[in-house]
């Protein structure tokens, strides 16, 4: 078999192959025996029609058909390692010549990785935020700390603003009530939003026993979007009583003696969190100024195969949510074609890194552990909220642990990128990334091994 490749772009190729007919002798022979399985001819057992006979049954053509498409495949692949072609996507196969006892010829175009001059990615610097824990968030943590152990009790009195209420609602529309949009004996707080839209304000001034209607929009169903007539009526109305903030409730909330040791743990927790959210801030600017250096030519194929993927992974999402693609939008105040251009700038970005941090990857010899593997499968299955056992079978069934063996190069490649880096924050100081731990603190410096010198193996 000859092959050669011909560069048609910077993402696209075109490999023409030439197979002499006596290399498709294998697929013929194999194409006769699977004809000769299918077909019942008098005098002949399944299976064992010889050749001569299929080809006056069903045609010669027939069987050469089967040949190519058993051979091209293979064909194919060996022609991409032959001539170091690194496909990105399905090819477009087109036979060329083909005739009984010649030779077969067929090109393939198709989408392949484009060649990158990785920059230099040594020292990169960027900045990051400071790290400010204030007094108003450590008493707003405190605050909401307060509010798990708070208790409610029944008053007396019209609604207000953080009351909880004990509520009924129904819908309808047209006069017509509404199958699905009903609550009963439902727990509300007043002002917390997020429900159903002028929910707070008719419940505002309510007292138990009371019932308003007030019209709205349905957030999901077959009437999501729909004006509705909505009937709440307030069975109870009951008052919040927060915990005094003292010893009691310090030993009560926390393993901690007094408030002032409660209030020094949710400021060190604060720190760390604030701590990780630089973590995240250092990665995407390191991969933002190193995409920055390099010029990367992207497949259109490759770009449009992930933003379909997007498009409808969102749409899941946002189904799950009960919302349409127009309540999103309104929403977070975009308008289509904003989104659009937006999803594009984060797609074609995405597999910029992507083609970047393979290269980083092949230059720095990144290989993965099973460990690591096993880790990163146990981590996206607590993501999605499966099980991890299932998933990573999910993963095996489908083919899918060589991507998830990219994911893990891929980000070894950009966590040794990043630990190069010069980052700091905002005031000057270094961020220290090396030694971060999981849960936003700093872990301790493994010290090098002193060797032993009576050792008598030690040189």
């Amino acid at each position: 078999m000859k092959s050669a490749v011909e560069t048609l772009g910077p993402t696209r190729a075109k490999l023409t192959i030439e197979v002499p007919f006596e290399e498709l002798r294998p697929s013929l022979d194999a194409a006769y025996k699977k004809i000769a399985k299918q077909i019942n001819v008098p005098g002949f057992r399944k299976g064992k029609v010889p050749p001569m006979v299929i080809d006056r049954q069903v045609g010669r053509n027939v069987v050469l058909d089967e040949a190519i498409n058993e051979a091209l495949p293979r064909m194919y692949i060996q022609a991409l390692q032959d001539n170091d072609v690194q496909p990105l996507a399905q090819p477009e196969i087109d036979v060329t010549r083909f005739e009984d006892n010649e030779a077969l010829e067929f090109t393939a175009e198709v989408d392949v990785r484009p060649g990158i001059e990785l920059p230099d990615y040594e020292g990169i610097e960027v900045t990051v935020d400071d790290i400010v824990v204030s007094d108003q968030d450590v008493e707003e943590q405190v605050q909401y700390l307060r509010e798990r152990f708070a208790s409610l009790s029944d008053v007396d009195r019209e609604a207000a603003d953080g009351d909880f209420v004990v509520i009924d609602l129904s819908a309808s529309a047209d006069g017509e009530p509404v199958e699905g949009a009903e609550a009963t004996e439902m727990s509300y707080q007043v002002g917390r939003g997020g429900m159903l839209e002028g929910l707070d304000e008719a419940l505002t001034g309510m007292r138990a026993g009371e019932q308003r209607t007030f019209g709205s929009q349905l957030l999901g169903g077959d009437l999501a979007g729909a004006d509705v007539d909505v009937s709440v009526t307030v069975s109870a109305v009951k008052e919040q009583q927060l915990p005094d903030l003292d010893e009691d409730f310090a030993q009560q909330a926390s393993e901690f003696d007094t408030v002032e040791e409660l209030q020094e743990d949710v400021r060190a927790r604060l720190a760390r969190g604030q701590r990780l959210e630089q973590a995240a801030a250092a990665r995407d600017r390191v991969l933002e100024e190193l995409l920055g250096r390099v010029e990367v030519p992207l497949p259109d194929g490759v770009v449009g195969d992930e933003l379909r993927a997007r498009k409808e992974s969102i749409e899941q999402q946002l189904a799950y949510a009960q919302m349409t693609m127009e309540q999103y939008l309104e929403s977070e105040e975009l308008n289509a074609e904003d989104f659009e251009a937006d999803l594009d700038q984060r797609v074609r970005a995405a597999v910029a890194a992507q083609f970047v941090l393979d290269e980083v990857a092949k230059k720095e010899s990144i290989g993965v552990e099973q460990s690591e593997l096993s880790e990163h499968i146990f981590r996206r299955a607590q993501q999605s909220g499966q099980n991890p056992d299932e998933y990573a079978k999910h993963m095996v069934e489908h083919n899918h642990i060589p991507e998830m063996v990219a994911e893990v190069v891929r980000g070894k490649a950009l966590a040794r990128i990043v630990e190069s880096a010069k980052v700091d924050d905002e005031s000057g100081n270094p961020v220290e990334l090396k030694l971060l731990q999981p849960d936003g603190s700093i872990g301790e410096p493994v010290a090098a091994e002193v060797p032993d010198e009576t050792d008598p193996a030690t040189p």
